[in-house]
């Protein structure tokens, strides 16, 4: 039988003399994408952004998406979209995304936010494409079998199509 050569742990002295390689897989984050529905999952999520964030000296860009309003008419007109609504609800989102970062962010970070109108997953890859976004920390609500069914999951969507990677936090952890 042979003898398991023995390894020596590595003194100070053999460590200074190693060159220092970096990892072909060194992480490289510059910006993170946090999508907010003013959701206490979505809240969440950013409080896991924040301290990445830190520890990556990178921008954080919130973003808020309004869906169109769209209302069934009468007498046969056909569907009718009503841009007051989506204006104020624009207006609104913008007021409380300031305030969100005002709250939770503070001068802690750079940051800055939008607010989009279209169909959430859509809106959040658009937004994360036009930026050069390089993570996207987002929160998932937890639905499951009929819930799931009927309203699908945006993050999913996200997942499945998003260019950068996508970091999804489950309700519940804290």
């Amino acid at each position: 039988m042979k003898k398991a050569a023995s390894r020596k742990a590595p003194t100070a002295a053999r460590r200074a003399r190693a060159p220092q390689r970096q990892s072909p897989l060194a992480l490289l984050i510059n910006s993170i994408l946090v999508p907010i529905d003013f959701s206490v999952h979505s809240k969440n999520a950013l409080k896991y952004a924040v301290p990445l964030a830190r520890q990556f000296d990178a921008s954080l860009h919130l973003v808020y998406v309004v869906e169109p309003t769209i209302y069934p008419a009468d007498l046969g007109f056909g569907q009718v979209v009503l841009p007051g609504i989506e204006d104020e609800l624009r207006q609104k989102g913008q007021e409380e995304l300031d305030e969100l970062v005002a709250q939770e962010i503070g001068r802690t970070v750079k940051s800055t936010s939008a607010v989009r109108t279209g169909t959430p997953s859509q809106e959040i890859l658009a937004e994360a494409d036009e930026r050069g976004i390089d993570l996207i920390v987002m929160a998932t609500h937890g639905h499951s079998g009929v819930e799931h069914m009927l309203f699908g999951s945006t993050a999913e969507r996200i997942v499945r199509k998003s260019r950068c990677p996508v970091l999804t936090i489950r309700p519940g952890q804290e």
